[in-house]
């Protein structure tokens, strides 16, 4: 790690500008299907109180009313045009639990390898189009020494990296800033420099340079899920019983998806990992900064869809931090609360008796403040996502996970207790993506094994039921997703999303308890109030999507900032 920067991080964090005090909003923190505010309360220049405000109303589970439920998977993937296939995994899951459909074997592998492929393809595209310029700052890649550059990626990087390819990089950036054209970097940065980035401006080169790389990866993870998904977004092969992907069976199309899958764990071996570390270093402070208490994951990727303790990453709950202390999760103590959200009543409700029925009241409520419910699991918000996943898997002993964790903690000379934290949760998401890309040459070779011994079935025959109910858990790459169903008289009688986003984003229950990303935010430093860059860091390490512009309004003089994050 010698080398990466020329200053170390700072034992503290810079003392804000002026020690400001007031309230921050930043609004919207756009996903690309919806929007979010963010409102702080800051005092000396840390925030002391945080609102999370989803500002965009869907009513996708008033839409599913009465359909069939083999519908269902097509409306709820049009949730997100990011993750639509665990939407569709999930809505597809839920039904075959109600009617006790048993899939073959060779589905749910094709299953777990459009999902794994879904994994590498949304934290590549977060870790560098949506949370790398939180820590990145492009602009000083202009004052960079590309040999100096070459050097510092020869000690930490095991491809093959040039002066000459960080100049041309380099000569790009100075183009687009001399023309004022700055495209994909307009407003992306501060110009004017901002005292919460520490890299040197070589190290931004380097990450700049692999900006733009994953730029054109991504779209090859992307390809991936479509030769089995048939077009992405919007996968179209998942069906109640199975998949019906049979014409990507032939052994070029096979050859195709292991070509790109290599490709891909390359990039991951030998960009993704290594930039995590390299900038990880440099922000070892933001290791105590943005940490939750309590952490939940449903697991991921099954041999058994009936069994969640099948599922090759580990279900549970960690509850007070308690590493090493895992709780066996429970579907029957999760709660729906509605009190802080614009929807009717107050009542807290299981999913299978949830109620969706809208009731606006005013941008100023600060009773009612957000379209999201608030889920709570025995009466307490959890954290899903990557960072949970990780904990419960490490705590379980789960082989690939504790040796990459300790890997990297080891590699950035930080403790365990740094795992919660938004440096834990940012090092988390990078550890997920490498565990899940190797372990996806098995699923191949298993995929493989199967056909070579003539085991080609794809599909289950069923029969509906007049009444029955069932849930889906998906342990989504932004975290744990799950779609339950009522079926009366053969079509939906009732039907709830619990999405990632509820969970980490949502609003205070009932009893007033903050949501994973309002408790995150407390005592975060803030240095320039009319830049907040430290919220971002935090919020987007949750990973709500694309970003698309910030307002940001000064309480004293009433001033609005704005610039966007891309």
């Amino acid at each position: 790690m010698s080398g990466c920067h020329p200053k170390a991080a700072p034992a503290a964090v810079a003392t804000p500008k002026g020690n400001f005090s007031g309230p921050i909003v930043i609004d919207p923190i756009t996903r690309i299907e919806g929007h979010l505010r963010i409102e702080v309360e800051v005092n000396d220049g840390r925030v002391t109180k945080a609102w999370s405000s989803a500002q965009l109303f869907r009513g996708l589970e008033i839409i599913l009313k009465g359909r069939d439920p083999q519908d269902a998977q097509h409306f709820t993937q049009r949730t997100c045009g990011v993750c639509t296939y665990t939407h569709a995994l999930a809505s597809t899951r839920c039904v075959e639990n109600a009617l006790d459909v048993h899939i073959p074997e060779n589905a749910t592998l094709i299953r777990n390898l459009v999902l794994g492929a879904q994994y590498l393809h949304d934290h590549i595209v977060h870790f560098y189009h949506l949370h790398a310029l939180d820590w990145v700052d492009v602009a000083a890649a202009i004052n960079a020494d590309p040999l100096k550059a070459a050097k510092i990626a020869a000690q930490n990087y095991p491809g093959k990296h040039t002066a000459e390819e960080f100049l041309a990089v380099q000569k790009q950036l100075k183009a687009l800033v001399e023309s004022g054209q700055l495209g994909i970097f307009t407003n992306a940065y501060f110009l004017g420099g901002h005292e919460a980035y520490y890299l040197s401006p070589e190290v931004n080169l380097i990450a700049t340079t692999h900006y733009l790389q994953a730029l054109r990866l991504q779209v090859k993870a992307a390809r991936m899920m479509a030769i089995f998904g048939a077009k992405n977004p919007h996968t179209q092969f998942t069906v109640v019983g199975g998949v019906t992907c049979y014409d990507s069976l032939r052994p070029e199309r096979i050859k195709e998806f292991e070509d790109l899958h290599a490709e891909v764990k390359t990039f991951i071996e030998q960009v993704y990992i290594p930039d995590l570390l390299v900038i990880g270093g440099a922000y070892k402070d933001w290791a105590s900064i943005g940490g939750c208490t309590n952490f939940m994951s449903f697991g991921e990727f099954p041999t058994d869809e009936y069994d969640l303790e099948s599922r090759y990453f580990p279900p549970g709950v960690i509850m007070n931090r308690k590493l090493g202390k895992v709780d066996p999760f429970e579907p029957q103590y999760v709660e729906e609360h509605l009190a802080h959200s614009w929807y009717k009543g107050s009542k807290a409700s299981h999913p299978y008796e949830g109620v969706t029925d809208p009731q606006y009241t005013s941008l100023e409520d600060k009773e009612r403040y957000s379209w999201m419910k608030a889920p709570r699991y025995k009466g307490e918000a959890m954290e899903v996502g990557p960072l949970a996943h990780m904990l419960i898997a490490y705590s379980r002993g789960h082989q690939p996970t504790v040796d990459t964790v300790n890997m990297v903690l080891g590699k950035l000379g930080v403790g365990k207790e740094a795992l919660f934290s938004t440096l834990g949760r940012t090092a988390a998401r990078g550890i997920e993506t490498l565990i899940t890309a190797r372990e996806m040459e098995n699923w191949i070779m298993q995929l493989k094994g199967n056909l070579a011994a003539g085991k080609k079935d794809l599909c289950t025959k069923w029969d509906m039921k007049k009444e029955a109910r069932g849930v889906g858990f998906v342990g989504a790459p932004r975290g744990g997703l799950s779609h339950w169903i009522r079926i009366e008289d053969g079509k939906i009688g009732n039907f709830q999303l619990v999405v990632p986003s509820t969970w980490n984003l949502g609003p205070r229950c009932a009893a007033g308890k903050p949501s994973a990303v309002e408790e995150a935010l407390m005592d975060t430093p803030v240095a320039d109030a009319a830049r907040p860059v430290e919220i971002l860091r935090t919020v987007h390490s949750f990973d709500p999507c694309i970003a698309c512009g910030v307002h940001v309004i000064d309480s004293r003089t009433n001033e609005v900032h704005k610039f966007k994050i891309l």
